[in-house]
């Protein structure tokens, strides 16, 4: 098993960070079957393109909500670590209270 469960959506209320604020939130390392996913698909395209992070963070966006840790950005990461035999993935993590 990757991950920890398949989500389909962001049960979690919104965090409203931007691009800016998320970037200020200092990556760590997850596990990657500590995660829950937020999308249920993706973009085979994404997968396999070696350059999908170029315009954007280098780190996947995970949100710790209820003592799940579910992943809102960075799939196409997560499946390359996993296909690398990786089991950990770094990301940056915020903390939403509730």
């Amino acid at each position: 098993m990757i991950f920890k469960r398949v989500g389909d959506g962001r049960p979690y209320p919104d965090h409203g960070l931007t691009p800016r604020e998320w970037a200020e939130v200092p990556p760590r390392a997850v596990r990657l079957d500590e995660l829950v996913t937020t999308k249920d698909t993706l973009q085979l395209a994404a997968l396999l393109d070696e350059d999908s992070t170029f315009f954007g963070d280098l780190f996947a966006h995970v949100v710790q909500w209820r003592d799940d840790l579910y992943l809102e950005d960075g799939l196409h990461r997560a499946l390359r670590a996993a296909l690398q035999q990786r089991t950990v993935l770094h990301a940056r993590v915020h903390v939403v209270e509730g």
